[in-house]
């Protein structure tokens, strides 16, 4: 009787992972905006827009730190919608058909946060100076506002931790970090370590709100809260050695975890916050949860699948019991960039400070 051996492929490695492509995202996007889903890679026109998206693309955009051409036309396009979807009082709009018309009321839900993270960002880190203007004065009529959710409040208060770290004399930015960190609040003691009941999506930009706001507020408590918070939820979403994000559905206390549908945007969530602890505290551990996140694109996941297509450059819409769902919308293709932009700063830290090893 012969037994058959079943080859494991090794770890990935962070050489694996390929530099960030703007393919995918480019056939999501028109004059208008980005098309919010897609059947595979085709962009499907019948969903229209939605801020959420567009704001993310902003928001990726403008982390380039050298944009091409063709990314800087887009950060363009996706900041004239922005814009185009604040009300004079600051309030926010979030779909849009593909007839160019609003199909919702101004509000402050998850979309007007999205909004001012992605105007923060690109008033931070354009490279344009123009769009650095025209972002600013946006994120400073959106500012006005606050939101009772949390996952709101948290996605505006990384928008205003990015105006603040290049202009700490912006009031209105560290009046508005000030109140997400307290939406968001302090963290128990004992083994439930979070602020809310249950597990649901974006965990991870909660903890980062309070290390940006414990670092740029002069705040220890605060600081000390989200590291711990983080570290929690890092430990939480720990599944034989990789990366198992919280999924649809979320996670109770007392309640067996189900693994499944996992989304990339929680992944590229992960990375931001641990990517903010790393460079906030200089510990260097963080890395190790940085690049789980990197590998769970590579294939060191749940099902040991890679959730992205590198024929297209687009990322894979979630990850289900029987592996990837092949539908390569912006959400999952912006997590998968994003991502890969930590990867590339990862590796050029690496490359500088231990050029023959470390995790590459």
């Amino acid at each position: 009787m012969t037994q058959t051996l079943r080859l494991v492929p090794p770890p990935p490695r962070l050489h694996d992972a390929p530099a960030p492509s703007w393919s995918q995202i480019a056939r999501l996007s028109d004059d208008v905006g980005l098309l919010e889903h897609a059947r595979n890679a085709t962009p499907r026109r019948e969903h229209g827009y939605c801020v959420d998206d567009v704001a993310r693309g902003l928001l990726v955009a403008c982390r380039e730190r050298q944009p091409t051409g063709a990314v800087v036309t887009l950060s363009e396009r996706y900041l004239a919608f922005c814009t185009h979807a604040l009300g004079p009082d600051g309030q926010c709009r979030n779909r849009l058909g593909y007839d160019r018309r609003w199909l919702d009321e101004p509000s402050t839900g998850d979309w007007w946060g999205r909004a001012l993270w992605g105007l923060g960002t690109a008033a931070a880190r354009s490279t344009v100076p123009w769009i650095r203007r025209e972002a600013t004065e946006a994120f400073l009529a959106g500012v006005r506002q606050r939101s009772p959710w949390s996952r709101a409040m948290a996605f505006a208060g990384l928008g205003a931790a990015e105006v603040l770290r290049v202009d700490p004399r912006c009031a209105e930015a560290a009046d508005l970090l000030g109140d997400a960190a307290t939406v968001i609040g302090v963290p128990p003691s004992g083994e439930w370590v979070w602020p809310e009941p249950e597990l649901t999506y974006a965990n991870p930009a909660l903890p980062e709100v309070l290390i940006a706001a414990g670092d740029l507020l002069g705040d220890e408590h605060l600081l000390a809260d989200g590291l711990r918070m983080l570290a929690w939820l890092c430990g939480e979403q720990q599944n034989d050695g990789h990366l198992s994000v919280v999924p649809v559905g979320g996670w109770r206390p007392g309640v067996p975890k189900h693994r499944f549908d996992q989304q990339s945007i929680e992944v590229a969530a992960t990375a931001d916050a641990c990517a903010t602890a790393g460079a906030v505290t200089g510990d260097e551990r963080w890395d190790a949860r940085l690049f789980q996140t990197i590998a769970w694109f590579l294939g060191d996941n749940d099902t040991g699948v890679v959730m992205y297509d590198p024929q297209t450059g687009g990322g894979y819409d979630g990850l289900t019991p029987d592996g990837p769902n092949l539908n390569q919308g912006a959400e999952s293709t912006l997590a998968l960039l994003s991502t890969l932009q930590h990867a590339r700063a990862l590796a050029a830290r690496r490359s500088a400070t231990r050029p023959s090893g470390g995790l590459a």
